[in-house]
């Protein structure tokens, strides 16, 4: 990965028999593009074999010329991908009649990503609106290895069965007979819209929308974007949040994904736009016990990670507001050792002054009855995830007038 802002990508080179494009590089991106949707990607997702994946996509800005980010970035083998397509959605897997682009990667229609490496579409001519829902279609015609994915997207993508072609040109969605709830091979869309910028929303499960409904967009990072939009200022605002996910240590479970220090540059800094990141992770570092070398956690462990991640947003010139950590008492979690980390964590994100803003995601969302709870109103079930109700008091928490300086 390059300096901020660039996502300098390249693939490997083919023969011109193979009819395959090998795309060389990718210039750096225009002036006034701005992300507005980027999920986190890991390793670990399944294989496909001549099948089509059609992926729907949220956009939380509005914007024109489009470009689509792909990304064999986490797999270990060269990827083909024999057409993509994008368009409105009308319902399910179904097209908006007449509103279907081929996406072409460095002109070409079918190309090759090499294995850790991402690339951008060719600019896109289509209006987007923030709120209304695209299909992006990858057909893939050779079986691919584990793929790059997002594993807990709370959304619905549709597969073609192995083995039936490239349907990305289908209008009708009858040929897409399976469902999933993930994302794959696609690490962002970004847009022309001068004057404006993006807030990356960095995080554990909580961010990701853990045991909020399938498709309703209910994750607080959706709830601020539409508070942002009814605002003055819209803003764009991607959910780089990630279940499982720790500050200081790589999760066992590979989708997991690396550590929020290793994949800070490529998950928030380096996306097109990007101005403030909103920073809420450690309580999987703590609720694992996980410190560095497999030593127990402290405090001033976390602690050093953030500072760690701030450093790295200040020195790309990115503004960091730390949000604190949930209470999360009667959850598998919880013991009274871990809760003092928590609190001092908690204390250091109020009172330190390291980052450029606060929002005490703490202080909103804790049973006034029961500090170290959960509000049971806010409350998933599990005394650690919030509902949608408790999604919608965190992206309320938040002082617009932090993100709109």
């Amino acid at each position: 990965m390059t300096k901020h802002g660039t996502r300098l990508l390249t693939t490997i080179a083919l023969t011109a028999a193979s009819g395959f494009c090998a795309v060389l590089a990718e210039k750096p991106p225009l002036p006034g593009r701005v992300t507005i949707w980027a999920p986190s990607v890991t390793i670990g997702g399944p294989a496909f074999n001549d099948q089509t994946i059609r992926m729907i996509v949220h956009p939380s800005l509005s914007g024109s010329s489009v470009r689509i980010h792909l990304s064999n970035l986490r797999s270990t083998t060269p990827l083909r991908v024999g057409r993509v397509s994008i368009t409105y959605q009308a319902d399910g897997a179904t097209a908006a009649a007449g509103s279907l682009h081929t996406v072409t990667v460095s002109r070409a229609t079918s190309f090759i990503l090499a294995a850790g490496t991402e690339a951008f579409s060719d600019p896109i001519p289509m209006q987007v609106k923030a709120g209304q829902n695209l299909l992006i279609s990858l057909y893939l015609p050779n079986k691919t290895s584990s793929a790059t994915w997002h594993s807990d997207a709370f959304d619905t993508t549709y597969l073609s069965d192995a083995g039936t072609g490239d349907h990305t040109n289908d209008i009708d969605g009858g040929r897409y007979t399976r469902t999933t709830t993930s994302w794959y091979y696609l690490s962002g869309v970004d847009v022309l819209a001068s004057n404006h910028s993006t807030i990356v929303a960095f995080g554990d499960s909580i961010t990701d929308g853990y045991n909020t409904p399938k498709g309703a967009y209910a994750r607080w990072p959706d709830d601020l974007a539409r508070r942002l939009a009814d605002s003055r200022h819209p803003i764009a605002v991607v959910d780089a949040g990630l279940g499982g996910n720790r500050v200081l240590t790589d999760a066992p479970n590979i989708w997991q994904g690396f550590s929020a220090i290793k994949r800070f540059a490529h998950d928030a800094l380096d996306l097109p736009g990007v101005k403030t990141v909103i920073l809420m992770e450690g309580i999987n570092d703590i609720g694992n016990d996980a410190g560095p070398s497999g030593a127990p956690l402290t405090a001033q462990d976390l602690i050093g990670g953030y500072k760690h991640l701030i450093k790295q947003a200040h020195d790309a010139r990115v503004r960091i507001i730390g949000g604190t950590l949930l209470p999360n008492s009667s959850a598998s979690y919880y013991t009274e050792s871990r809760e003092a980390i928590r609190q001092a964590c908690n204390q250091w994100i109020r009172t330190s002054g390291a980052f450029d803003g606060v929002v005490d995601f703490d202080q909103a969302m804790r049973d006034p009855a029961h500090p170290t709870s959960l509000r049971p109103s806010y409350d998933s079930g599990d005394h650690l995830h919030p509902n949608a109700a408790g999604m919608q008091a965190m992206a309320n928490a938040i002082d617009l007038q932090l993100l709109t300086k």
